[in-house]
């Protein structure tokens, strides 16, 4: 059973037909999944950014569980084993994968982005890219496989939570990873200042890899006095409550600034509206980073040009890529904690889907919402 996006704002706990298993594949028993703002996009639009939901899709991506079922040629993990899953499968052959920037393959399969099918079900076996070629008629034979096997998800791409990390903090890897990843990109160290707009999950999450990065001084903005609240109890030197008026840039910019007490280093935009590029742009210091995060317009009215000439460098994120165990020896180590993010927790009924989603669109106290299967 999982919860398919049917059409705009409904969801409904329908059967899902299992592919069978593969030689390099297992088979994993959900266990916890959270709300992503991107699955709210697609419940609210259909859409997130350019990704359009055209037909069914189950939902989710953040998620983790317990293995059940190994494929024969599966070494690494157990029946038993609880796992976090990184949830994108890429083709493993392009450029991008051979460079190691597989986030970026255009052949990505990933969780709950159409039109592949996502992770909030009882149980998940998921695409893997391998054809009746790439497996050999022996392997076939000796799993009782499939000539024309699907792909499942892959071994490789779940890990195994060490005894101190919960099902529910190894769901959290997937958002975590998102701050990772941006703090790499952005090259955060220990003599880096930097600045956060917004407050929501993604940027509490980066928040705390900034700071297990060593950031120096970090400033969290947003419009809502309650994340706020919630970042400076996180670790957050200081924030800037702000408005949604874009006239108010200039003046934020210098509150911002004068919060900070120092240059601005690195600035990361977890919103991706117009005004909070804008504010991150000004706010920066002359030869310092702008890195993109939040994608909440596809097209914006952004001052490039002042940026430009100041040499201050813009930079995406897409994702992620090799973060998982970096994740894990976080939470390991109590060096992050995200337990307290995790703010409202449900069951797996319909009832309870829809309550759940509800709580997750409407932000505030809402940080991260989690599934108990």
């Amino acid at each position: 059973m999982a919860a398919w996006l049917v059409a705009v704002n409904t969801l409904k706990i329908q059967p899902f037909r299992l592919p069978p298993l593969g030689p390099h594949d297992v088979r994993v028993r959900m266990k916890t999944v959270g709300i992503c703002g991107s699955d709210v996009h697609h419940l609210k639009t259909m859409r997130c950014a350019h990704f359009v939901v055209k037909e069914p899709m189950v939902i989710g991506h953040e998620c983790a569980g317990v293995i059940e079922e190994v494929g024969c040629e599966v070494k690494s993990l157990v029946v038993g084993d609880r796992v976090a899953l990184e949830p994108g499968i890429s083709c493993g052959h392009c450029k991008y994968c051979k460079g190691g920037r597989y986030n970026l393959c255009r052949s990505m399969r990933f969780f709950g982005s159409p039109p592949v099918n996502g992770s909030l079900a009882n149980q998940v076996i998921r695409l893997r890219v391998y054809s009746k070629y790439y497996i050999s008629a022996k392997i076939r034979r000796s799993c009782n496989a499939d000539s024309n096997l699907e792909v499942v998800h892959p071994a490789n791409l779940c890990f195994r939570l060490p005894e101190n990390v919960s099902l529910e903090e190894g769901a959290m890897c997937e958002p975590l990873s998102v701050g990772i990843h941006a703090c790499r990109r952005a090259i955060v160290g220990p003599e880096t200042n930097v600045l956060i707009m917004g407050a929501g999950p993604i940027g509490l999450v980066t928040m705390l890899a900034a700071r297990a990065f060593g950031a120096l001084r970090i400033i969290m903005v947003d419009v809502d006095s309650y994340r706020l609240s919630v970042a400076k109890s996180l670790g957050a030197d200081d924030f800037v409550k702000v408005s949604t008026n874009s006239q108010d840039v200039d003046e934020e910019v210098i509150q911002i600034q004068q919060a900070m007490g120092n240059d601005i280093d690195v600035s990361f935009d977890c919103a991706g509206f117009s005004k909070t590029v804008s504010t991150a742009l000004n706010a920066t210091r002359a030869g310092g980073k702008v890195c993109l995060i939040g994608m909440g317009r596809n097209e914006m009215t952004v001052p490039l040009t002042p940026a430009a000439a100041r040499e201050v460098d813009v930079i995406g994120i897409f994702r992620y890529k090799d973060t998982w165990p970096l994740c894990l020896e976080f939470l390991r180590t109590g060096k992050i904690d995200v337990k307290p993010l995790i703010t409202h927790r449900f069951g797996f009924s319909q009832e309870e889907l829809v309550e759940a989603f509800e709580v997750g669109a409407r932000g505030g106290d809402a940080i991260k919402v989690m599934f108990n299967l």
